[in-house]
């Protein structure tokens, strides 16, 4: 049978072998018919607050929160509707836009054109947040479990804040959107280590569709509640990125229900584990690199049985990266045990330390190969194996699990996310 793979931008297509082949793919919801019908009717009809026009002050510093390059939110086609609502009743020279990195590292002119448009990139202040600038911090306040949130200077000093963003389930903060939209994407580089270190990225409660009794999240929430008068704005998308529903208003009871939606399109049931699990990582945006990669394999590891294995597909055309010391501990730690080992020391902290700690849960549990466009000896060094031929591996692993042995394929990659049924 042949599978269309989202990879990069153009996409792979496979040819499995159908009696062994299970597709696990998010309940397809087509497009709106009208986008910017759809989000003008969210903002003047929002959820647990008045309308944007209503909610907005006209001697308010509006600070709008958006998605960096990481995510494939569609800016472009989002923001033109919200700053025509905005400048009903706030000039343009009272409008920032923050580009939410955290610890990502900050994008190009090109891929900021591409990101908002030309139209805004050329006519509104943009700031590229910089979690590591400690000058352009303050300290707000702190979470319940006493993390100290520090935030974008600039942004805080806004009066009308509005985030943005899209909902997807996320491997260890239950949900993207909402509240991540101000940490970690506009937090300090401490508060985001602290809120993802080993402890908190160790809980069993910290993972794919949890939000409630989830450390991390909870603190994230926390967060954006220290900032007053927030408004939301989240979109869902399909597999095309076409926007499925609009989910405005109150920050947590807009971003409840935009996360209810999710769950109920993306959760998708499985009744038992397989040998050999295929996943991609969405596609472009989702896929430029190995770092990013770690989301489609923890999809995939949910229905992975012990000992089995994990094919990723995804380009990573902005390699390992270089935004934290992912690279350096995965380089450092000989094995998944050795990573660890070093990343639950007492005070060991390292930007990017998260990521390797849940790659190297995986990898004790299962193997890992990846088809990238990157050379084999960098694939290596990530610990994970290269994967020129998607075909012939997995007919390879299929053959030496046995005639029983099964295939699940996540085309979509943690667009979808799996579960046993039991």
């Amino acid at each position: 049978m042949k599978i269309d793979l989202a990879y990069g931008r153009t996409g792979i297509t496979v040819d499995l072998p159908a009696d062994r082949t299970t597709i696990v793919e998010p309940r397809f919801v087509p497009g709106l018919p009208d986008e910017a019908d759809a989000l003008r009717e969210a903002l003047r009809n929002p959820i647990s607050a008045p309308p944007l026009t209503q909610w907005l002050r006209g001697d308010d510093a509006v600070g709008i929160s958006i998605c960096d390059i990481t995510r494939p939110m569609p800016s472009a086609r989002v923001l033109p509707v919200l700053l025509a609502e905005i400048e009903q009743v706030v000039p343009r020279d009272r409008i920032s836009i923050f580009n939410g990195t955290g610890t990502h590292r900050a994008n190009t002119e090109d891929e900021m054109r591409r990101m908002v448009g030309d139209h805004v990139f050329e006519n509104y202040r943009i700031v590229t947040h910089d979690a590591r600038d400690t000058a352009s911090l303050i300290a707000v306040g702190h979470t319940t479990s006493g993390n100290e949130v520090l935030l974008n200077a600039g942004f805080v000093a806004c009066t009308a804040k509005i985030l943005t963003g899209f909902i997807e389930p996320h491997f260890f903060a239950g949900f993207s959107g909402g509240p991540k939209m101000v940490m970690p994407a506009l937090a300090g580089l401490q508060t985001i280590m602290r809120n993802h270190g080993a402890r908190n990225i160790g809980d069993p409660r910290a993972t794919w569709g949890i939000t409630h009794g989830n450390p991390i999240w909870e603190e994230i929430r926390d967060s954006a509640l220290l900032m007053p008068r927030a408004f939301n704005l989240n979109v869902t998308l399909n597999k095309t990125h076409a926007i499925t529903a609009v989910f405005a208003g109150d920050l947590m009871a807009s971003h409840k229900a935009g996360c209810a939606f999710v769950h109920d399109t993306a959760m998708q049931a499985v009744p038992r584990p397989f040998d050999v699990v295929l996943t991609t990582n969405s596609g472009y945006p989702l896929d430029l690199n190995v770092y990013q990669a770690i989301k489609g394999i923890s999809a995939a590891a949910r229905v992975c049985r012990d000992g089995g294995t994990i094919i990723a597909a995804a380009e990573c055309w902005d390699g390992i990266p270089d935004h934290g010391q992912y690279r350096q501990l995965l380089e450092e730690g000989a094995t998944p045990d050795a990573i660890l080992a070093r990343i639950t020391e007492p005070d060991f902290q390292m930007p990017d330390q998260w990521q390797a700690q849940i790659q190297a849960l995986i990898q004790r549990r299962c193997d890992v190969h990846l088809h990238s466009s990157l050379p084999d000896e960098i694939v290596r060094r990530t610990h994970l194996t290269p994967c020129p031929d998607i075909e012939a591996t997995v007919r390879d692993l299929l053959d030496r699990a046995g005639p029983d042995a099964t295939l699940c394929v996540l085309p979509q990659g943690p667009q979808t996310i799996p579960y046993l049924s039991g």
